[in-house]
């Protein structure tokens, strides 16, 4: 007789039994608590901007909107194409074909990642604007007086803006495509060959088509990048809405006008979201074999040979190598500018900010990820991937929706702590150290979460259950057992976050106290000022401190296929 399944919902006492089952109700209680932070920010954001708020809303849909959006679009859609195709052809070129360099470029192509936008603006405007290096030159060449002399391209334009993001964006695209590239199987590869399809052929219908979802998911990061950016935009003169949140807020003093705009913002991070689902799941490719064995590599000589290897060192040399090179001079030829002391106060904040939160998230992300391990609860596992969202609102959105409920904190104490003792308290946590090292946390939650369920995720169940056996308990477990098998994860959530939080810009201008500088706002501040050569060392520490995690990248990158093992002469092995 066929037993009769039912589809109803588990009664109210069972789902919450789950939640307090053998003593997971503090883990649980905790994961929610910090998903509820988290999410805190969107929330006030969304409060706020429905509140009414007179002729503000008619304002800005008037006079402000309609070009920062149509601004927006326009960069978005300029970085997104210029990522896409750098990223895709040099990791195809890298992957399948064998050219002078080719072993260099698999990680010199990664480089650019560490110079954030800001940096790399600055970096040409020196060199490209009027007063920087290339045009006195010309002007000293040729005996040109002045810009009504000759015509040059207006590095501070739209254009300038797109060319000078994609060159440190494109490696969003390039690490994942290459790493679907190297992913594939050879078979798929081969049965294309003997249909008769050459390599371009393979490349459009075959192996294209496989990486997409990898490849939707590379735009997405670098278009949401473009969004959170402020630091670029604003020295080309590229009004966005990220600048128009900025300005709303910090120069005309309208709170409730810049979270209106910062809503209008997460509906663009929401439609990225909603469109890079969309363009992973319509249509679904697999693998139907097991085999993977070293993918075949053409060998590109003479000319070709020559093209394959300019195709890639154009990016290197434009997204990296100039702009390091316009620091390293300008941290050398200004040094005792550089090692000022508004310098070592700055790297000191950057030092102490970057390390309270990589500490913070980290223990966050621990909190989260144990407890999904421990309970079966829906609701925990749900909540606990909502702080993933964090990542992708740009820092100023997040900077207005932090204040607002900081704020309202420090008022109530400050009210209270008047009627109570007659003493005003004043700020606390907003326009504090404090505020910025909870929004860094709370951005950046996603990068160490990552880390530490992949981590968790190699500690088989077999553990958990051979130490609940001897009578160990779940904090017992976590401290005597996994904490030491999750060393090398921890390490590494830690150097992620710690190194995304030195190089934010958004969340630390809008959040800081004042008169209070990290190495990425003096920067913006210097530069602001065209006070360039002075910059120099502070954009260069950032950059140096940025290379680490990137090049650890090459590694992951080029690790063991699916479906290999060691010692199967099939096993992929990377060669020059």
């Amino acid at each position: 007789m066929a037993l009769a399944v039912s589809s109803e919902r588990p009664p109210l006492r069972r789902r919450l039994a789950r939640l307090t089952e053998s003593g997971n109700v503090g883990w649980s209680a905790a994961a929610l608590l910090i998903s509820l932070i988290s999410l805190l920010p969107i929330f006030a954001i969304v409060a706020i901007a429905l509140k009414p708020s007179g002729d503000t809303w008619p304002h800005l849909v008037a006079n402000v909107l309609p070009g920062a959006l149509r601004r927006t679009l326009l960069l978005l859609a300029g970085v997104g194409s210029l990522s896409l195709l750098i990223g895709t052809g040099t990791a195809w070129l890298v992957t399948m074909y064998r050219f002078p360099g080719r072993r260099y470029f698999q990680w010199l192509l990664l480089l650019p990642l560490a110079i954030p936008t800001y940096i790399i603006a600055y970096s040409y405007l020196e060199l490209l604007d009027y007063s920087g290096t290339v045009q006195s030159a010309l002007r000293a060449l040729f005996g040109w007086r002045d810009a009504r002399s000759y015509w040059v391209p207006d590095i501070r334009s739209l254009g300038g803006a797109i060319l000078v993001m994609s060159g440190v964006l494109y490696p969003y695209v390039y690490i994942t495509a290459r790493a679907t590239f190297i992913a594939q199987s050879v078979c798929v590869l081969e049965v294309s060959r003997t249909l008769g399809r050459n390599s371009a052929q393979t490349f459009w219908e075959v192996a294209l088509p496989l990486a997409r979802p990898a490849l939707a998911a590379g735009v997405a990061l670098a278009l949401m990048e473009t969004l959170n950016d402020i630091g670029a935009v604003e020295f080309f003169g590229v009004r966005t809405l990220t600048v128009a949140v900025y300005d709303t807020w910090l120069d005309r003093n309208n709170l409730a006008g810049a979270a209106q705009i910062a809503c209008v913002m997460l509906l663009f991070v929401f439609a990225l979201l909603v469109l890079e689902r969309a363009l992973r799941a319509s249509r679904r490719f697999h693998h139907t074999t097991g085999k993977y064995r070293r993918l075949p590599e053409d060998t590109l000589e003479g000319v070709r040979g020559a093209l394959a290897a300019l195709g890639c060192a154009v990016p290197v040399l434009f997204g990296f190598l100039i702009p390091a090179g316009v620091l390293l001079h300008d941290a050398l030829a200004h040094v005792a500018a550089g090692l000022a002391p508004a310098f070592w106060r700055a790297a000191l904040n950057s030092l102490l900010l970057a390390a309270a939160a990589a500490i913070l998230a980290v223990g966050f992300a621990l909190v989260l990820a144990y407890a999904r391990r421990q309970t079966r609860s829906k609701l925990v596992h749900a909540a606990s991937t909502l702080p993933a969202i964090s990542y992708a609102v740009p820092g100023t959105v997040l900077a207005v929706g932090l204040l607002i409920p900081l704020a309202g904190v420090d008022n109530f104490v400050d009210s209270l702590s008047r009627s109570l003792f007659g003493v005003p308290t004043g700020l606390l946590l907003s326009g504090t150290a404090f505020a910025i090292v909870l929004a860094y946390t709370i951005r950046f939650l996603a990068a160490g979460l990552g880390a530490v369920e992949a981590g968790l995720s190699k500690v088989s169940r077999n553990v958990d259950e051979a130490a609940r056996s001897l009578g160990a308990t779940i904090s017992e477990m976590l401290f005597k057992v996994h904490l030491p098998l999750l060393r090398p994860a921890l390490g590494a959530a830690a150097l992620l976050v710690f190194v995304d939080s030195m190089k934010e810009l958004p969340a630390t201008l809008l959040l800081r106290p004042f008169n209070f500088d990290t190495l990425a706002t003096q920067v913006f501040t210097l530069v602001s000022l065209y006070r360039y050569e002075e910059a120099g060392l502070s954009a260069l520490t950032i950059v140096a401190a940025s290379l680490a995690p990137v090049l650890l990248l090459h590694g992951i990158m080029v690790g063991n296929r699916p479906g290999s093992s060691i010692g199967d002469p099939g096993a992929p092995v990377e060669r020059p």
